[in-house]
């Protein structure tokens, strides 16, 4: 569990900013020109660019691919990544094509009844979403509940994403809720949940808070954060487990895979409860990644100590 003195400190994220205004601007020229193909034509220059100068990134991804095709090589490994980030691309260009109205993307939606069941109960509910597919292009499947949605996410450090997204405008039904600061932002958090509303969380990215270590992931130990499961265990609400995949050029398949409720039993150790919900979670977001390989943006070593 964490400690008090690394509970209370404000924790800064550091990710590397990626893409600027004009980066953007000509992705939305061409967008408003030639549609969703013409953005795509200019993705593969860009996506070719980042395989072969930026290290970083590309290493990052490395540490999926090669768990997830241990057979491919060096060249198939590269190849995949080259895939793996055409594919992030277009995800987000269907996002910005979908907020600015330009593209309408058809959202087919799985276990309704369990978003229904979410919309109708009084307390609130833990969203997790992961780094695959394109949760946020998904987010319009939570339209019809009458519950205020958070999202639990770093401020972009990068404004031309921000701007280009669209997230936590003054007018935006979505509002963000910070990390970064005094304890991880759980405060505000609680509070969310008690107010009945529905606060997404990321299930897949440590970003250096604590983690628990499950037996398996894609064939090896690996560690994923537990907050979201530690405080829906102290709110006693549930946690979600959200996915969406790209299924057409202009299709998503949204997915509420389960619904976990953790409760603490006495005579077991805390954290080995986690563990084990945590290990429900990961085995959706491996039977995902098995189906749609290509969808999973996880550019983080999560098999690393």
């Amino acid at each position: 569990m964490p400690s008090k003195e690394s509970a209370i400190a404000s924790h800064k994220i550091n990710a590397k900013p990626r893409g600027n205004a004009i980066g953007f601007w000509f992705f939305q020229q061409m967008l408003g020109c030639f549609g969703l193909n013409g953005a795509y034509f200019l993705l593969s220059g860009v996506a070719l660019h980042y395989v072969l100068f930026d290290a970083d990134v590309r290493n990052r991804a490395m540490a999926y691919v090669r768990r997830r095709f241990p057979d491919a090589g060096f060249f198939g490994n590269i190849k995949a990544v080259y895939r793996l980030f055409l594919n992030q691309g277009q995800h987000l260009i269907d996002h910005y094509a979908s907020l600015s109205g330009a593209v309408h993307f058809d959202l087919q939606l799985d276990n309704k009844d369990i978003i229904n069941k979410i919309g109708s109960a009084p307390e609130g509910c833990i969203l997790l979403t992961s780094h695959v597919g394109n949760w946020q292009i998904a987010m319009p499947a939570f339209q019809h509940i009458k519950k205020k949605v958070y999202l639990v996410m770093r401020p972009e450090d990068n404004q031309a994403v921000a701007e280009s997204l669209g997230i936590d405008r003054e007018n935006s039904q979505i509002r963000l809720i910070s990390p970064e600061g005094d304890f991880g932002g759980a405060i505000e958090i609680v509070k969310a949940l008690k107010d009945g509303a529905i606060v997404s969380m990321m299930g897949d990215r440590r970003y250096g808070f604590d983690s628990v270590r499950i037996p398996s992931f894609l064939g090896a130990p690996a560690s994923f954060p537990y907050g979201a499961f530690h405080i829906a265990a102290a709110c006693k609400v549930p946690v979600v487990v959200f996915l969406s995949a790209k299924t057409g050029p202009k299709k998503y398949t949204v997915s509420i895979s389960r619904a976990i409720y953790p409760e603490y039993k006495e005579g077991r150790a805390k954290k080995d409860q986690i563990a084990d919900w945590v290990k429900e979670y990961t085995e959706d977001l491996e039977r995902f990644v098995e189906k749609y390989p290509y969808q999973c943006f996880i550019f983080h070593d999560v098999w690393k100590e």
